[in-house]
């Protein structure tokens, strides 16, 4: 883990006319590609005047509110035994079921387990994210499935 890196992140609410101009432009890129306006990364940020390193930068910590009203994000923690392809199984898993993953945190494996933390956005997951969880909690080489936060 990174120095500084904290397991879990903190969110504020900011009005928009305090943020850095990188992380406004990197909302406006964002839109362009969204909404079909720019085909590609290069033509938002030529569009915006935003290198393509700072959008990289800031891109997974900007969300217009709207879109995180409607995202349902879930914390998953999980127990894996330290085998090759456990990890990639979990992660195809939930992307299977149209689940996104946001974030993954894993610790050194300790005695032939390590735990893994991700947290997925479930919004286009429908009603099927109790199957996720029974998948995984079957799933070999996966020795604990919880829930630790929802929002």
């Amino acid at each position: 883990m990174e120095e500084g890196h904290k397991l879990h992140s903190r969110y504020y609410l900011v009005r928009e006319d305090i943020l850095p101009e990188a992380v406004l432009k990197t909302m406006q890129v964002k839109e362009l590609l969204a909404g079909g306006k720019a085909k590609t990364v290069n033509e938002a940020v030529d569009l915006v005047g935003l290198s393509r390193s700072a959008f990289y930068k800031y891109k997974d910590g900007i969300f217009p509110l709207s879109r995180l009203d409607r995202e349902r994000i879930v914390t998953i923690s999980m127990d894996l035994e330290h085998r090759s392809g456990i990890l990639s199984k979990v992660l195809a898993t939930v992307a299977g079921l149209e689940g996104n993953v946001l974030t993954i945190h894993q610790t050194i494996p300790l005695q032939g387990m390590a735990n893994v933390v991700i947290s997925v956005d479930t919004s286009l997951m429908g009603e099927r994210f109790p199957e996720l969880l029974d998948i995984l909690r079957k799933q070999d080489g996966v020795n604990r499935v919880a829930i630790v936060g929802q929002g």
